[in-house]
């Protein structure tokens, strides 16, 4: 007679979510970027403007970048975050209105750290473009 087998399925661990975490945003002339990872730097939720639809130079206004900060936002809140440390890279036009759309999401920002990288005499700069 075959002995049936049974196995037991595993329930599904549920990750620890930290009350405060690190929002990093990267903002260029082309598109921004907002990801919310936990102190680690693992990923726990992202967003950017192409993700929400925006096509071409649409991508890179202010109001496409608060869009996509507040998308990113309401996720984490309903993750369980509570607190935001940013970090900005970049000079595009949607710094600010992505700062405060965190802050509309219902996230406490906590501190601004500003991460562009600036180079020390590195790389010779592309040429300039006639138009």
């Amino acid at each position: 007679m075959a002995l049936l087998e049974v196995r037991v399925a595993k329930k599904p661990v549920k990750k620890k979510i930290p009350a405060t975490c690190i929002a990093h945003i990267q903002a260029t002339f082309n598109n921004t970027i907002v990801t919310i990872t936990d102190p680690k730097g693992n990923v726990l939720c992202w967003s950017s403007a192409g993700r929400l639809g925006f096509k071409g130079t649409k991508k890179g206004t202010p109001y496409a970048a608060a869009q996509c900060a507040e998308a990113c936002g309401r996720e984490a809140v309903s993750l369980g975050v509570k607190k935001v440390d940013i970090r900005i890279k970049g000079p595009g036009p949607g710094r600010e209105a992505a700062i405060r759309s965190l802050q509309n999401a219902g996230l406490d920002i906590t501190s601004i750290k500003d991460v562009t990288p600036i180079p020390h005499n590195g790389c010779r700069p592309p040429k300039q473009r006639r138009v």
